[in-house]
């Protein structure tokens, strides 16, 4: 293991041999800046030092000039030049590194280009829809999607070794400073480079990677094991880190899944609770009876409704327990069931059944009027269905989860992607 004061050691930082091409230089220092940046390291004091270690070592490494006396003489023979705390230091040189400015001022002898941090490639966001199904159950999908990555023949360089060139034109900035005359005025401002169109390098047509042509990354398809767990609610946020395009010097972004969740035909949920809508006949209602609910999970749930217990259109139980599982903790919520009568199409006309009727149920209430009360007698029509549901809304009749409300407070960018 070599020592700080030996001329190996900073080498042995960047973890390459002293023989390295600048290329080995560049690329060894990228891979390693990425790996040990604060930004991705904020819990580890360790990674920092160790940034700043390897930041001083392609700053003296880098520069031919610099490492040419260091081969000599070690660090003592650059008298200090090379050092961290008189230069730039690791996170302006990795800003530098990875797309800040400052090349445009040293051109014209103004001030640069304010620098930024490493460039990232965006995000990528999809859309993930889920049955309610594999939400109450848990479900592992396999999404494909088509991303950039770095073309693994020429790795990255978009040509062989040595054959892409800094653009004289612009000096590598990818854009030129531009002065035109306007009467007794000098106008400045900024182009993109013809040269190299923006790019800032140059490669000759004969020496383009025959893969990427020149473009250095390929796109390629890969597919995503996506854990949907159980109890997930719509909104939530599956986070593949790293997972995002790639590109020469950028760190690549995240590929996230935003959980999309399908509506059901039979169910519908609220945080944790689940609410059901049972059509039960008119016996059943007045004299008890059992009903089926086919569950989320092949279940079938038998509920019983005693004799006597009489159940009136709109009425709500529950089920404790049979709702959705929290997310995390897997407690079950609880399933409503919104109870509707359906009334027999018999309209009970004739004698026989009426005094059944009367004899069975509780008498009429007759309404009492004033004698002296002006009474007119009127004739009750059938209405189509579009004028019974205008009067339903205009009655303030809404729907089930509109009463739901008072009774509980259960709960609370472009990539092709495809499911298999």
């Amino acid at each position: 293991m070599s020592t700080k004061g030996s001329k190996t050691h900073l080498y042995d930082v960047l973890e390459i041999q002293p023989g390295a091409s600048e290329q080995e230089i560049k690329k060894a220092y990228r891979k390693l800046a990425m790996k040990y940046h604060p930004d991705k390291n904020a819990h580890d004091p360790a990674a920092a030092d160790k940034f700043k270690e390897v930041g001083h070592a392609y700053e003296i490494l880098s520069d031919p000039q610099k490492r040419q006396i260091y081969d000599q003489y070690g660090e003592e023979g650059l008298n200090g030049d090379a050092g961290m705390g008189g230069g730039m230091s690791a996170e302006d040189l990795f800003s530098q590194f990875f797309g800040g400015g400052g090349g445009m001022g040293g051109m014209f002898g103004g001030g640069g280009m304010q620098q930024q941090g490493p460039k990232r490639s965006r995000d990528i966001v999809h859309v993930h829809k889920v049955s309610l199904e594999d939400l109450y159950k848990g479900k592992i999908s396999k999404l494909a999607l088509q991303k950039s990555v770095l073309c693994p023949k020429c790795d990255g360089r978009g040509g062989k070794e040595g054959a892409v060139k800094k653009c004289s034109g612009c000096n590598g900035a990818g854009m030129k400073t531009m002065m035109r005359q306007m009467g007794p005025m000098i106008q400045r401002f900024q182009t993109v480079c013809p040269d190299c169109s923006g790019e800032g390098e140059i490669i000759r047509e004969k020496d383009r990677c025959k893969h990427c042509h020149g473009k250095k990354t390929i796109t390629e398809r890969k597919v995503l094991h996506v854990p949907v767990d159980k109890g997930m609610q719509e909104g939530q946020k599956i986070t593949f880190n790293g997972e995002g395009d790639q590109g020469p010097d950028i760190i690549p972004g995240d590929v996230v899944f935003v959980i999309e969740q399908k509506k059901h035909d039979r169910f519908e949920r609220k945080g944790d609770d689940l609410y059901f809508k049972a059509e039960i006949d008119l016996l059943t209602a007045l004299a008890g009876g059992t009903i089926v609910i086919e569950h989320l999970d092949d279940r079938f749930l038998q509920v019983s409704i005693l004799p006597g217990e009489v159940i009136s259109p709109g009425t709500v139980k529950q089920i404790r327990g049979q709702g959705m599982p929290s997310y995390r903790h897997h407690d079950m919520g609880n399933l409503y069931i919104h109870f509707d009568v359906k009334f027999p199409e018999d309209n009970f006309n004739t004698p026989e059944k009426l005094a059944l009727l009367e004899d069975i149920l509780p008498p009429r209430n007759i309404p009492e009027l004033n004698p002296d009360a002006m009474v007119e007698d009127v004739v009750l029509e059938p209405v189509d269905a579009r004028e019974q549901a205008r009067a339903m809304q205009q009655g303030g009749h809404g729907h089930m989860h509109d009463e739901d409300d008072d009774m509980h407070g259960g709960g609370g960018e472009r990539v092709q992607c495809a499911s298999q």
